[in-house]
């Protein structure tokens, strides 16, 4: 088929698989390669979100004075941004499965890799904005004022046991439950050989020790910028404080694209 073919096919196909009305849809697709189970087709691997999605973050990217060429997956994102964490893995993550974790402000993303590619994938509802929040009820700050004090420090001597701890607690209840999702995802499953803690609150000091001992896997704190010659310019912009938060955006950059 040719291409205008091919994609008038896929789009006669796609509300099949798609859960919504197509004129509130963007999707898009990429031909695999010979289907194995019959040579004479072609897997295709089709991605849909609502389009109002994809507005939220072109507009996001134009408030900052820029043009948004290409919209991505997450899943794949953090794909392209594992090669900047072998460092990190056991034999750089070929034949072993590596877990990461990546809590971001308000939603979590759990990725099993084997030889750095993806095999299991989960978001939920859960991030650091919880913790801001608990910041906010407890001592009664604003959301700017408890955002810096999580970062900076400077909260009552309460802080830890009260607050801090349970919130930790919270954390290591959502990697043990997202482990038990993807052992009962399928058959063969086997458990992570390591797990890298990403986000903003891997920076939590010593929560990545924290989690392997209650989980029972080895965790450290995940850095893609552990390998980067960094600019002078970036280093005083403290861009090294904010690298495990960065796993995302560092991904969506070694995007390739025509």
């Amino acid at each position: 088929l040719r291409e205008a073919e091919l994609e008038s096919q896929v789009e006669m196909q796609a509300d099949q698989y798609i859960p919504f009305p197509m004129e509130e849809v963007s999707f898009d697709f990429e031909v695999v390669g010979p289907s194995e189970k019959d040579p004479d087709m072609l897997d295709v691997l089709l991605v849909a979100t609502r389009s109002e999605n994809v507005e939220q973050r072109q507009s996001s990217v134009q408030s900052a004075g820029l043009t948004a060429r290409i919209v991505d997956v997450e899943a794949f994102a953090l794909e392209n941004a594992c090669r900047l964490l072998t460092h990190q893995m056991p034999d750089g993550g070929m034949d072993r499965n590596i877990a990461v974790m990546d809590f971001g402000a308000s939603s979590t993303t759990f990725s099993v890799l084997r030889n750095l590619k993806v095999t299991y994938t989960r978001d939920f509802a859960f991030g650091g904005q919880q913790l801001t929040e608990e910041i906010m009820r407890t001592y009664g700050l604003s959301m700017e004022e408890a955002g810096r004090a999580k970062k900076e420090g400077g909260l009552p001597g309460n802080y830890q046991a009260e607050v801090l701890d349970p919130f930790i607690d919270d954390m290591c209840q959502q990697v043990s439950r997202s482990l038990q999702f993807y052992l009962a995802s399928g058959a063969g499953r086997e458990q992570p050989e390591q797990i890298l803690i990403c986000g903003g609150c891997a920076n939590i000091p010593g929560v990545a020790d924290v989690i392997a001992s209650r989980v029972g896997i080895p965790a450290e704190r995940g850095d893609p910028l552990g390998q980067m010659k960094i600019s002078t310019r970036a280093l005083a912009q403290g861009v090294k404080k904010d690298a495990t938060a960065l796993l995302t955006a560092c991904g969506l950059a070694l995007r390739s694209f025509d």
